[in-house]
């Protein structure tokens, strides 16, 4: 059969495969190139600006930056904030024991000046109790008045006195003269006041006054629990001192 072909022969060549994979992959590339450059017009003709959107990016990143560091100083400054409230409260709390033990202490020493003085102005006065001082305040309610006692020593006070008071109000009701003791000013609650103390004692007592019942003056007479203590009768005005 070759010897019947009276023409050139037939030569058939195949294109290498590396050539091929070449070509498609160029053609791959392009057509991606192609799809950006399209997806970028697009947005261009949108209105997408790209360095305008890079610009504001990297403003909003510097404010995030100021921000954040801003946050910071705002957290240090609240740290430091709890630090001198806790730190004062301390001080406070320190200032207010400090001031109660010195109250304490002028408390004792009031009381011991009040001896004192009770026993230079009397001189060699008998050892007992007396009255420093009697006041009488309106009371919470209507009708109601608080009496406030204060008993100082006479004498040496080389131990604690004890003992009873009573309190008596002397008046007028319905013309004529009538008294009172505390158990009719009290309801009968109360039937005497008891005191125990070394240098002073303060006793405040509240008493009601019948609306019909105009008083004229106190009696407070101090009884002390020994016998070799004679009593303490004194008569004061009633006068009711205005609230502070």
């Amino acid at each position: 059969m070759l010897g019947k072909n009276d023409g050139a022969p037939l030569v058939v060549r195949q294109r290498a495969p590396a050539l091929r994979w070449a070509l498609l992959g160029a053609a791959v590339l392009i057509g991606l190139f192609a799809f950006y450059v399209t997806y970028e017009l697009g947005r261009y003709d949108a209105g997408y600006d790209r360095q305008a959107v890079a610009q504001q990016r990297t403003e909003l990143e510097v404010q995030i930056e100021h921000l954040e560091a801003t946050n910071r100083q705002m957290r240090t400054r609240l740290a430091e904030l709890d630090t001198i409230r806790v730190g004062r409260a301390h001080e406070q709390a320190e200032v207010a024991r400090a001031m109660g033990d010195l109250q304490a202490q002028v408390a004792r020493q009031s009381q011991e000046l009040a001896f004192y003085r009770g026993v230079v102005a009397q001189g060699a006065a008998p050892l007992g109790v007396k009255i420093d001082q009697l006041r009488v305040t309106a009371g919470p309610r209507p009708a109601t008045f608080i009496v406030h006692l204060s008993l100082v020593r006479s004498g040496r006070a080389d131990s604690s006195a004890a003992g009873t008071v009573q309190l008596s109000l002397d008046g007028t009701a319905d013309g004529g003269a009538r008294s009172l003791d505390l158990a009719a000013l009290t309801a009968d609650k109360v039937h005497e006041l008891r005191y125990n103390f070394r240098y002073l004692q303060a006793l405040d007592q509240e008493i009601m006054v019948p609306l019909a019942f105009k008083p004229d003056q106190l009696s407070v007479e101090v009884q002390a629990s020994r016998h070799d203590i004679a009593p303490l009768s004194q008569t004061f005005l009633w006068n009711v001192e205005s609230a502070p």
